[in-house]
């Protein structure tokens, strides 16, 4: 990487931590640092929402996976919008009015303190796990592509998040992700500039699309029903919006950002704009791994995007069979950069048998594209059993860096780095207040100051961030990041939204009930997960109906032995 891009990248980032901590420099009182005084205006809550759940891991593995597997993953967010709305009639206005701190703190008011213990319990351990993916996803893709220490990139990145978020509390989280979503837009578009600019000047953007779409990565919306399919529109709506309620609804790390709205009216807004603007956000950086996928049909790609596996093999006893099957893979790809030519010529002249036999001859070769593939699969295994096989998370950096111009390489990692620390500088603000606020200070010490309690949480922060940073340094191998996450935040987001649902719409079901059932439904959502092959977005639907049904039939067995008593 020149000095340009070094000089570009750490200029934003001091940038960032050095703005997060003088805007919010001298917090005194605890509703200031992690609520911002509850003063944050409609649209910088809307674009920390946003900021949050844009971690690096959707811009390094959202355009890969539309490489590999097209564009089908953008309705994992068609049941946002529905959310959304939901969330704006429901759970702002209750929230807002009872003036809590955390969404955990209404469950004690509803129910009891075991409910409200739980819930935060089931929050810090998913989302404690999840800080360290936010951590480790970036870290361990710019470090292979980079060259650099793993261990040193993970420290860089949890610790400057660590600095300004202890430093300002909330409020630096929310300034700093004003910050962070201009330059993560700048550069996604910048990005999606210069593919076109790099492909062959006779190749227009429709071409680009009609190639895109012939190839089956335009595959943006599928209506058939598949329980096994992870990815159609029935999934996507209904599981997603299981799942957006979840993630927005009971997530602290997300009800944060809209509690520390001015108004009921400005958090409403903030979340509705959040629904309006995530779809057409993910499509387009979905779009944009699914034109890089165009631009490598007529630039022959690397065998394997990890440049640490295929540099290894290649110095090891496996070197001549791996290169034998890049230069039959490079081969291929000659061949079919001709049938794809003689493709976009039968459309323009509507030549349907010409169309159909060149159509034909491209799969043919990708057929022996995919066996050449996991062939060098094979030799990479054998040659390292450990090796990582899973190359879909490097396809749009070691694009970056090999293909971008000098400059425009660090505005990239800039974004990618900045993606990281606004997710994390989120997820490590609510651990700490749901840690202060669900346990410490309710369980633990009830009648401290309030400057004990600004420190307390300054302390869970770094401690939070620290956490996140070991599980990051020993985190296994994640395949798709962006799956990763989700399916982490599945296991655990059904019950969660199941406890809040009864506590909103089931007025006569008790705590003892909702709780023993919370037990009961996260058992079976475990046990879809190990034991079944059920796709993660339903375990949503899953753990929240399986809660409601016990609660009401353990709520009316509890009402009779009361009776009878």
């Amino acid at each position: 990487m020149s000095t340009i891009d070094w000089t570009i990248m750490s200029l934003f980032l001091a940038f960032v931590v050095g703005y997060g901590v003088w805007k919010t420099r001298g917090k005194t009182d605890l509703e200031g640092y992690l609520l911002a005084n509850r003063a944050t205006p409609w649209y910088a809550v809307a674009l920390s929402i946003m900021a949050t759940q844009a971690s690096a891991i959707t811009f390094l593995s959202t355009p890969g996976l539309a490489y590999t597997d097209g564009m089908r993953f953008i309705q994992f967010y068609f049941g946002l919008p529905i959310a959304m709305i939901i969330l704006s009639v429901t759970a702002v206005p209750i929230f807002h009015r009872l003036k809590v701190y955390t969404a955990y703190e209404y469950l004690e008011q509803r129910f009891d303190l075991k409910n409200r213990t739980l819930g935060s319990v089931l929050f810090l351990t998913q989302r404690g796990l999840a800080a360290g993916f936010t951590i480790f996803a970036p870290a361990l893709i710019i470090s292979v592509l980079l060259g650099w220490n793993i261990q040193l990139t993970i420290f860089m990145i949890g610790g400057l998040v660590i600095i300004y978020t202890t430093s300002g509390g909330t409020e630096a989280v929310n300034k700093t992700h004003m910050l962070q979503m201009i330059i993560i837009t700048v550069g996604m578009v910048t990005a999606f500039i210069m593919i076109f600019h790099l492909l062959p000047a006779d190749i227009s953007f429709l071409d680009a699309t009609r190639v895109a779409g012939k190839m089956g990565k335009l595959n943006a919306i599928d209506f058939s029903f598949n329980w096994r399919d992870r990815y159609n529109f029935w999934s996507g709506t209904i599981g997603g919006t299981f799942l957006a309620l979840s993630y927005f609804g009971t997530d602290q790390s997300q009800v944060q950002r809209y509690l520390s709205g001015r108004s009921i009216a400005e958090s409403r807004l903030g979340l509705l704009t959040n629904g309006i603007i995530k779809i057409p956000m993910q499509f387009f950086i979905l779009l944009i791994g699914a034109m890089i996928f165009v631009f490598y049909q007529f630039e022959t790609p690397p065998l394997f995007f990890n440049s640490v596996e295929t540099v290894s093999i290649q110095n090891g006893p496996y070197s001549e069979a791996y290169e034998e099957l890049e230069s039959k893979y490079s081969s291929l790809y000659e061949q079919k950069q001709e049938h794809i030519r003689e493709m976009l010529t039968a459309i323009e002249t509507n030549n349907d048998l010409d169309l159909d036999h060149a159509l034909q001859e491209i799969q043919e070769v990708k057929v022996k594209e995919s066996e050449v593939k996991e062939a060098a699969i094979q030799l990479l295994r054998r040659e390292n059993p450990n090796a990582d096989t899973n190359d879909t998370n490097y396809v749009f950096l070691s694009f970056v860096i090999n293909f971008l111009p000098v400059g425009l390489i660090g505005l990239i990692l800039a974004a990618i780095l900045s993606a990281s620390m606004s997710s994390t500088s989120a997820e490590l603000n609510a651990l700490a207040t749901t840690t202060v606020i669900d346990i410490y200070k309710r369980i633990i010490n009830q009648n401290a100051s309030e400057k004990h309690y600004l420190f307390v949480s300054k302390l869970a922060t770094v401690f939070w961030g620290l956490y996140a940073i070991m599980f990051a340094l020993y985190a296994n191998r994640l395949g798709s990041l962006i799956e990763a996450v989700n399916i982490l935040g599945s296991l655990f987001y059904g019950t969660i939204l199941g406890i809040f649902l009864v506590a909103f719409y089931f007025k006569n079901i008790g705590g003892d009930a909702t709780f023993v059932a919370a037990i009961i439904a996260e058992i079976v959502v475990l046990g879809c997960y190990f034991f079944t092959e059920i796709p993660y977005l339903w375990y949503n639907v899953i753990g929240c109906t399986v809660l409601i049904v016990v609660a009401t039939i353990l709520n009316i067995k509890i009402m009779r032995q009361t009776l009878e008593s």
